[in-house]
């Protein structure tokens, strides 16, 4: 290609997007990205709009995409009841473990919170009610100090004051960089739930995806009620890890919540958008049933 026609090449060349769109642009109009999502599992293309109307669930296929914590209080909770708890606490790099102040500060900022759970008290449909809500934006859920710290307290503050606790979960496991201390959580969490319920109060988990590690071996699995949201992954380690353990093909769906709930490991799958009611229900029926044998003991 001689100069002159290299310079002409150039010359006919489009010097922006728009220049560029001519008839398909007549035919196609140009949508941003942020205002639609592609559905990870069917492929469906969705409007931003239309999937948060849909409580952020794919309308064809019914994929249950993750939320902020934030997002799941404001789906749960009555408007204007909501009081958070503890929310100036932070997690430290106590065992100085390599880098982890700087995923610490790499998952506030992504995040904008500054742990991987969220407790406070407010009414679900009239109903008042502590709540836990974990967050897969915070270090996908990790269970760290000020994670079972927080989670302990919202289940002192239940026990002390006679209300019914929900707790969405959401979880990675215990965190690593924190060592034992992480794994002590368990433990800590496991007794707070223990007393709970020698209280006679209520106990409500919400499993959601994924719910895994020293999560699912503790709080996660001993609510009185055990409610999930479909297709919700819940293990204690992933599928990969078991069948390089054992050799062996695991089932279909093996560890999914239909799977759980057919082997009798939870009492039900719900639909997102109507787990409020259904915890509404579920917290009255249990108020009722404390109110009435109270009354029974008074009488004799």
């Amino acid at each position: 290609m001689n100069n002159l026609t290299k310079n002409l090449f150039n010359f006919l060349q489009p010097k922006n997007e728009l220049e560029n769109q001519g008839e398909f642009a007549e035919n196609h109009p140009y949508i941003p990205e942020e205002l639609w999502i592609k559905c990870p599992v069917c492929k469906n293309v969705i409007l931003s709009s239309d999937l948060m109307d849909n409580h952020k669930v794919c309308p064809k296929c019914n994929y249950h995409f993750r939320i902020a914590a934030r997002q799941r209080i404001e789906m749960t909770i009555d408007e204007g009841t909501f009081i958070e708890a503890d929310a100036d606490m932070n997690s430290t790099n106590k065992i100085d473990f390599p880098d982890y102040d700087k995923k610490l500060k790499s998952a506030k900022l992504s995040s904008g919170e500054n742990e991987s759970v969220i407790t406070g008290v407010g009414e679900i449909l009239g109903e008042k009610t502590v709540i836990a809500v974990m967050n897969s934006q915070f270090m996908m859920g990790s269970m760290g100090t000020v994670t079972g710290e927080k989670i302990t307290r919202a289940f002192e503050y239940a026990t002390a004051n006679r209300l019914p606790i929900v707790i969405f979960t959401v979880s990675g496991g215990a965190r690593m960089q924190e060592g034992i201390l992480s794994l002590m959580q368990m433990a800590k969490t496991s007794g707070a739930a223990k007393r709970h319920s020698d209280a006679g109060l209520l106990y409500i988990t919400v499993l959601t995806d994924p719910t895994t590690g020293g999560v699912t071996a503790s709080f996660a699995m001993e609510g009185d009620i055990i409610l999930s949201e479909p297709h919700a992954l819940i293990a204690f380690a992933g599928p990969r890890v078991i069948e390089q353990t054992i050799r062996q093909k695991l089932p279909k769906d093996f560890q999914s919540a239909e799977f759980l709930l057919d082997k009798g490991f939870i009492d039900a799958v719900v639909q997102r958008e109507d787990m409020k009611a259904a915890l509404a229900k579920l917290i009255r029926l249990h108020s009722t049933a404390v109110n009435e044998e109270v009354e029974t003991d008074e009488c004799v």
